[in-house]
């Protein structure tokens, strides 16, 4: 006891610059924390409060100028609408297509592990890459996917995938990213399936349930941290959705795909730089006020 009540206080003595102390090998990631993230939302917020002159070169304070112009924007709500939908199609998609295809990989197919190489080359190329590709592959003139559509009447010519008033625009930029992000999917439901003990799926089959019933009855509700982690990472990333936008439409025709994320760019680009940084404040409280309360509502254990 006397050992080790000495080895305590002298922890408790070391120096903070001691190699014998947590902190000094915290150190650097303290400094990368406040740098990179603790510094950005300090002046962030500070410059919410002020205006950009482009003539004189400097801030000026403006007080709640800003925060009180965001929330009588209309176009601000429009932009979340159009993010919220876009969020809640794409995560639906995504996330029956990717469950239905980890099944299919969990269960005996030809070439399992070709197609499983396969399935996450999507992943591989960078978002802005993928947006000029689909933006190539649904052009209303030479598309494959326009004249595919075209031919089965699905699609007109004076209303194209992207062009147009607009009508189909959102479901041409959701293409890329269903075809992105559904192998994320895949993948970690698939590492959820393999993770299921065998007991209780015996015990399934021996009281005589069908496939449908031991995937909803016990491989669904074994699966649920897997699932409500899966929905986490897609919300998160989805809700700063930018490179499809930016390479397919430019929120275009109109504002019929502006996103908050590609709202906020274009006020920067105009200068708007206090506008900005309330819209960017505002992006990180609904992420982190609703991340939050995913977590304590569905009890997300990491």
């Amino acid at each position: 006891m006397e050992g080790s009540n000495e080895q305590a206080t002298h922890m408790r003595k070391a120096p903070l610059w001691s190699f014998e102390s947590p902190w000094i090998w915290m150190m650097p990631a303290v400094l990368l924390l406040v740098i990179y993230s603790i510094y950005p939302l300090v002046f962030n917020i500070i410059t919410s409060f002020q205006e950009f002159d482009p003539i004189s070169h400097s801030f000026e304070w403006v007080g709640l100028k800003n925060w009180l112009y965001i929330f009588q924007d209309e176009r601000t709500y429009n932009a979340l609408k159009i993010t919220f939908t876009y969020m809640i199609i794409a995560l639906s998609i995504e996330m029956v297509l990717g469950m239905a295809i980890a099944l299919l990989f969990d269960s005996k197919i030809y070439l399992k592990g070709l197609w499983q190489t396969l399935i996450i080359l999507p992943m591989v190329v960078p978002p802005a890459v993928a947006g000029l590709m689909f933006r190539l592959f649904e052009h209303s003139d030479f598309g494959v996917a326009s004249w595919v559509l075209y031919g089965v009447g699905i699609l007109q010519r004076a209303e194209p995938l992207l062009g147009g008033t607009g009508k189909w625009a959102l479901a041409g930029v959701l293409l890329p990213d269903i075809w992105q992000w559904t192998p994320f999917c895949i993948l970690i439901f698939l590492a959820g399936l393999k993770a299921i003990p065998t007991e209780p799926l015996e015990a399934a089959e021996v009281d005589g349930a069908n496939a449908w019933q031991k995937f909803w009855l016990v491989k669904l509700p074994l699966m649920r941290n897997v699932v409500a982690i899966v929905v986490l990472f897609r919300v998160i990333d989805l809700f700063r959705l930018f490179d499809y936008i930016y390479m397919m439409t430019m929120g275009g025709p109109g504002n019929r795909t502006e996103t908050i994320s590609f709202y906020a760019y274009r006020s920067y680009s105009f200068v708007e730089w206090g506008h900005t940084a309330v819209i960017a404040l505002i992006i990180l409280v609904i992420i982190w006020v609703s991340t939050n309360l995913y977590i304590r509502f569905f009890h997300v254990e990491w």
